[in-house]
């Protein structure tokens, strides 16, 4: 697959997410799946199945690419600037480590820096959730 049909699957898996689902939500679930794909990325070139592995590697890499295309710059300001910036270095650093000898160990360096970040996402959906009902329940006392 080329890299600009790459990009434009990753473009529109995140446009659906977030159609579907709130935007937090959707953010935290694609997150999940680049995880899901990393991890099976490194399965995979653990059992000497590169082909398989460099697939999981590229989808899980157009699932970042897609979130750091995706930001609003405008409205985010200095947080979006750190957040592309934070996508495009989880990006390069998988790019960097397919097929390498320390592999393993920079998968799972990569894996927690996802997950850390997908957590962080929940945490402000959760946050935001329980801001928005405190303000319904305000509203309807009032």
């Amino acid at each position: 697959m080329t890299q600009n049909a790459t990009a434009h699957r990753a473009n529109n898996a995140y446009r659906s997410a977030a159609v579907a689902v709130p935007p937090l939500k959707a953010v935290v679930m694609l997150c999940d799946g680049a995880i899901t794909l990393l991890q099976k990325a490194q399965e995979a070139h653990e059992a000497k199945r590169f082909e398989e592995g460099h697939d999981y590697l590229t989808r899980a890499t157009a699932i970042l690419r897609g979130l750091s295309h995706n930001l609003d710059f405008t409205r985010g300001g200095a947080l979006a600037d750190r957040l592309y910036r934070t996508y495009n270095t989880l990006i390069m650093a998988c790019l960097r480590t397919y097929g390498r000898p320390h592999a393993k160990e920079s998968f799972r360096r990569i894996i927690a820096s996802l997950t850390e970040l997908r957590d962080a996402w929940k945490y402000v959906d959760a946050t935001a959730g329980a801001a928005k009902a405190n303000m319904t329940e305000s509203a309807l006392r009032g």
